[in-house]
């Protein structure tokens, strides 16, 4: 999939090639503005439709360990923690962050809920909607964003919106998605490390997550998100650079102090 991004971007009506944190070549079509304003119309459909948490202890965990995280990375962003016992978070473009209360339920500690908003801010970071809207837009060559900016229970705008990051398909899509799975653990893992959260709970989180879905998940091949064991290999063989990060974190007096 990566060789087939990079033939697309040498294309010359489609030369609107990026390059993500880590250094991987992206092909980027649609505007950041335009992207930005249908994750903000999903999010504000989510808070119509689902509700949200009151529980002040909830709150007041959740927006510790992400305005830690946020202060390095800068913007206006809107936390939201939604009552839902699933075991999700997610990020949307336009800077619109939801966590679900069974993840709350489900972490030890302030590091852990930090692994997981550190991963969903970094697919933002990293562009990943626009991504997968822009592979979307090369395959299919008739995805008008404007139409599914405002007609997004449409066809076309359902099909934005999966590409977006709100639905998964098979097929094309999802070895781009593991993809983008892999790289925001690691973007994820470095910024909380920069924040000063402990980045070795990053591995515990996604070994107790294994075990909460156990029987539950697919197998890697039709999933969207790697097997727990691909994951933390990842991230073990990263972990030496993101303790130095946080040990240069601490020295500088970053020491969040969030309490579940």
């Amino acid at each position: 999939m990566k060789k087939t991004a990079l033939l697309i971007c040498t294309l010359p009506l489609l030369s609107a090639c990026a390059t993500s944190p880590l250094g991987r070549s992206q092909l980027i079509l649609m505007p950041d503005t335009d992207v930005n304003a249908m994750g903000v119309q999903a999010f504000t459909q989510m808070k119509q439709k689902q509700p949200t948490s009151k529980n002040e202890t909830e709150n007041n965990f959740v927006n510790c360990v992400a305005d830690a995280l946020l202060k390095e990375v800068g913007g206006d962003w809107e936390v939201v923690i939604f009552e839902d016992k699933t075991l999700n978070a997610f990020a949307l473009p336009g800077n619109k962050i939801g966590v679900h209360t069974g993840l709350v339920n489900l972490v030890d500690n302030a590091d852990q809920l930090a692994a997981v908003i550190g991963h969903e801010i970094g697919h933002v970071q990293a562009h990943h909607g626009n991504e997968r809207m822009s592979q979307e837009m090369a395959v299919q060559q008739s995805l008008s964003i404007t139409q599914a900016i405002f007609a997004p229970q449409s066809a076309l705008g359902q099909t934005a919106m999966g590409a977006l990051g709100l639905g998964a398909q098979y097929g094309i899509m999802l070895p781009y998605s593991r993809l983008h799975e892999s790289e925001a653990d690691i973007i994820g893992l470095n910024l909380m490390a920069k924040a000063g959260f402990n980045p070795q709970q990053s591995v515990n989180l996604w070994i107790k997550m294994g075990q909460a879905s156990e029987g539950q998940k697919p197998p890697e091949f039709m999933s969207t998100h790697p097997a727990s064991s691909t994951r933390i290999n990842d991230l073990e063989k990263n972990m030496p650079q993101a303790l130095q990060t946080q040990q240069a974190a601490l020295a500088a007096g970053k020491r969040p102090e969030c309490v579940k």
